[in-house]
């Protein structure tokens, strides 16, 4: 499929007028209502979805679906982020307002790493395919990983980014600097993930940076939905390392065998459901751990 200029350009001014609504919807020093957080959150979800529409209507079906498997895809994999975000506002505690302003800048800064990602990823398997190869067995090994250890942590006593912020620019390592700077560290190594299991699905970066960008861009509605309630979902992670898994092999496998996006786009929900359903009929345990007060 060929994308023109045009396309980016009009893609990334619609992301900035988002942004620039969600900066106003998101202000003020109270903490956003149940329903308001539902709203914001279906309204950025039937954005993203609805964008398959906009896919189709342009370029077919076959692209639609691709962008429309690796959306939901992307959002299942941040969902980590809200584990993460949760975390962090746990060792460093900040007013509301500024929680909203960490998260906004949070979620500016990964869309700008994953574009990064994205462009450098689709020049190496441009330049050479056989790197695809080392996406899938990277996928596959993080998969056995989070899948033996599940469960995301963060201590701030032990983070190195953290103490390199103290000790090199004190005089910065105010809580709010420290919450960004953990945030933006968690979506660069989030991101080592997403780019390549995305990859699995699309190989167009238009596609792939689009459903990264409509993934995270909901991230701070979520949050304020879901952090409360985030220790129910005891399954989640081993449902996303199943996802990893499968994408990995699936990019070990692409020299060999097509498997088409419509199947992909099936298995994703499964698992994810499966995940989701498991959870929901299990009693909750404890998950989430915070260091360093």
């Amino acid at each position: 499929m060929h994308i023109g200029v045009e396309a980016w350009l009009a893609l990334v001014a619609f992301l900035l007028v988002l942004l620039s609504l969600d900066l106003i919807a998101f202000r003020g020093g109270r903490e956003p209502s149940l329903a308001a957080s539902v709203a914001f959150s279906a309204f950025y979800i039937a954005l993203g979805v609805g964008f398959a529409g906009v896919v189709w209507g342009w370029q077919g079906g076959e692209a639609a679906s691709a962008y429309l498997a690796g959306y939901v895809l992307e959002k299942s994999l941040s969902l980590d982020n809200v584990f993460v975000f949760t975390l962090i506002f746990a060792a460093f505690p900040l007013p509301l307002a500024r929680r909203r302003r960490v998260l906004f800048w949070g979620v500016i800064g990964a869309i700008a790493f994953r574009a990064a990602f994205i462009a450098a990823g689709a020049a190496l398997l441009d330049a050479a395919h056989w790197v695809i190869y080392l996406f899938g067995a990277f996928l596959v090994a993080t998969a056995v990983k989070l899948a033996r250890h599940g469960g995301v942590t963060f201590d701030a006593e032990r983070s190195r980014i953290v103490r390199a912020v103290r000790r090199w620019a004190p005089r910065l390592a105010t809580p709010a600097v420290l919450a960004l700077v953990a945030i933006e560290t968690a979506d660069v190594v989030f991101a080592l993930d997403s780019i390549p299991a995305i990859f699995a699905v699309t190989r167009e970066p238009f596609l792939v940076f689009a459903a990264n960008a409509f993934a995270i861009l909901g991230l701070r509605s979520l949050y304020f939905l879901l952090a409360d309630s985030m220790t129910r979902f005891r399954y989640l992670d081993r449902a996303l390392a199943v996802l990893l898994g499968l994408a990995g092999a699936k990019l070990i496998a692409s020299a060999f065998v097509k498997i088409p996006v419509t199947v992909t786009l099936a298995g994703i929900v499964a698992v994810l459901g499966a995940g989701v359903l498991a959870s929901v009929l299990r009693a909750p345990a404890p998950r989430l751990r915070a260091g360093g007060g």
